[in-house]
């Protein structure tokens, strides 16, 4: 499962619906998890987003489709992003200097 953390903005369509009907929240949760998402963290934030998910899904294709799926109901806007463990981050920039050296090596 790949990790990724979603801004959301609440459209007047959902703040209207949050006010109304505040455990919404939770049960978009629920939905969530039935598209194959589990969502990890959940905040309410303030500032230009009012909701940061940390969320986990199969690959960025399904990550993709449910963002489309969740925005088409009018009551939010997603920012989505790709999340890596800080120690893949590490191994990653370990192996490009690796590879820097021996092309390096090869001149």
């Amino acid at each position: 499962m790949a990790t990724y953390v979603m801004l959301t903005k609440l459209t007047d369509h959902g703040a209207k619906t949050v006010k109304a009907n505040p455990e919404r929240i939770l049960e978009v949760d629920s939905q969530l998890g039935d598209m194959g998402l589990k969502v990890l963290q959940q905040y309410a934030v303030l500032g230009q987003y009012d909701f940061v998910n940390i969320v986990e899904a199969p690959d960025d294709a399904a990550m993709a489709r449910i963002a489309v799926e969740l925005a088409s109901r009018g009551s939010i806007r997603i920012e989505t992003l790709r999340a890596m463990p800080i120690e893949d981050f590490i191994a990653g920039l370990e192996q490009q200097g690796q590879y820097a050296e021996t092309a390096a090596g090869a001149r």
